[in-house]
């Protein structure tokens, strides 16, 4: 599953270190969800959309 988290991480100024602390996970979590490594659960999806100002069907596109 793509996604559109580095990009839009950038665009707003937030760090993966930012990202993950407030999502109650580890930077490498993030890095690895944001080069396709790994799936986030559903709840974390949810979480990571919230921050971005996204829906979680815009900001992941399911292949």
């Amino acid at each position: 599953m793509k996604n559109k988290i580095k990009m839009l991480r950038k665009k707003l100024g937030i760090t993966q270190e930012q990202l993950a602390e407030e999502c109650g996970v580890v930077r490498q979590t993030i890095n690895c969800i944001e080069n396709n490594k790994y799936d986030p659960t559903l709840e974390l999806a949810f979480k990571i959309a919230n921050i971005l100002k996204m829906r979680v069907d815009e900001l992941f596109i399911y292949e």
